[in-house]
């Protein structure tokens, strides 16, 4: 069934089943009984998108505590680190994940930071391959398809601070490689999570690549990202010139996303073309597959992720995932009020989770336990009408 949204239907959507974790949410979350009122003047998808980005952009620089750390392939990646390092061992932490092009200083990054710090919380930015001012010291770099990176980067912070809560949130790709991350590894996951959430993420690449891929303003976002892309590859260009079956001029051709991503990212990561690289990545038809409760946040019009790409349905019928839709919001933009100031609509959805994810652990460990029941239910169900 396909669920559509009225621009004028200002009150949030919950994509949730009846269960603990929705009456989580409807208890913590007072902002979810609340009308969202888009900036009047600026309520259009790429106005929000492409304002919000500039309007965040006031807000300083943080001044993080930088850890380099090396993979198991010979790569780095850093952790930006917002604590006090003689901070209680136990205090909880966030570790987030930036969007495409992003890192630890970019807008909508800080402005969750700053959230997390309010909440008291201990926070680290992970910030991919080749980002964050890093140098790139190996011929791979990072796609929304692998978390393997993510991965060491967990299991590194849970050495250090294994009597932590550990909550992780991902902002667009950064969304796509946690999302992917949670529905890969399952069980394993949940170790060491208690909760996660994402942000304005492209849940079905395909219907979001056609999306960007309409003439005229759309097309000019996709280009304009296309050629950020193309300019972080010119600035690598010494540590990938020579691997794979790539052609590095051909790759700096590229105009759209589709384009970088055919002849650069599918080829990096050995997928066969493009669209196995997308199918790979999109996680709509994998929620399934994941059992840390999780939060999204999506808007209707997003440019990046129409509405028919927003899995609605099976968010519905899920044991662990809960999707919230807006109206309106474009992409990473949810800029509220006449006048918007550095705190906007998904930033008080964000505040609002964390306080209440730490301050009610117990709570916590028994809606996971209800939703661990149910998805072996469910299981079991499936495994008997195919028998």
């Amino acid at each position: 069934m396909c669920v559509t949204r009225s621009p004028m239907d200002v009150r949030p959507l919950l994509a949730c089943r009846k269960s603990l974790w929705r009456d989580f949410l409807s208890s913590n979350l007072s902002i979810l009984q609340e009308r969202y009122w888009p900036t009047p003047w600026c309520f259009e998808s790429r106005c929000q998108t492409i304002l919000a980005s500039v309007l965040r952009s006031r807000l300083p620089d943080i001044t993080y505590r930088r850890e380099l750390l090396q993979l198991k392939d010979g790569g780095q990646v850093c952790l930006d680190w917002l604590d006090n390092a003689a901070d209680d061992a136990k205090k909880p932490l966030i570790i987030i994940l930036p969007g495409l092009t992003g890192s630890s200083q970019s807008e909508y990054v800080k402005s969750f930071v700053l959230m997390v710090q309010k909440a008291g919380a201990r926070c680290v930015v992970f910030n991919n391959r080749g980002r964050g001012g890093v140098e790139l010291k190996t011929a791979r770099t990072y796609c929304a398809a692998n978390s393997d990176d993510l991965e060491e980067a967990i299991l590194h912070i849970r050495s250090k601070y294994s009597e932590a809560p550990l909550m992780a949130t991902g902002i667009s790709l950064g969304g796509m490689i946690l999302g992917n991350y949670l529905a890969t590894r399952g069980e394993k996951a949940a170790e060491h999570l208690v909760a996660a959430m994402v942000l304005s993420i492209p849940w079905n690449v395909f219907v979001g690549t056609e999306s960007l891929e309409k003439p005229l303003w759309n097309l000019l976002l996709n280009r304009h990202l296309a050629h950020c892309l193309v300019d972080s590859i010119r600035s690598m260009r010494k540590q990938l010139e020579g691997n794979y079956n790539w052609d590095l001029d051909h790759v700096l051709q590229s105009k759209t996303i589709r384009e970088f991503d055919s002849r650069f990212t599918a080829v990096q990561f050995g997928f066969r073309d493009v669209e196995e690289y997308y199918r790979t990545a999109c996680l709509h038809d994998k929620l399934d597959n994941i059992k840390v409760p999780l939060l999204c946040l999506s808007a209707a019009d997003d440019p990046f992720q129409p509405m028919e790409g927003i899995p609605v349905e099976a968010a519905n019928k899920s044991s662990h995932v809960a999707i919230v839709v807006t109206a309106r919001g474009g992409h990473i933009g949810f800029m509220e009020g006449m006048f918007p100031t550095n705190t906007y609509y998904s930033d008080r959805l964000y505040g609002q989770l964390v306080k209440g994810i730490f301050s009610n652990l117990e709570a916590m460990k028994k809606l996971k336990k209800e939703a661990d029941d149910y998805a072996r239910s469910c299981n079991s169900e499936a495994i008997g009408s195919e028998s």
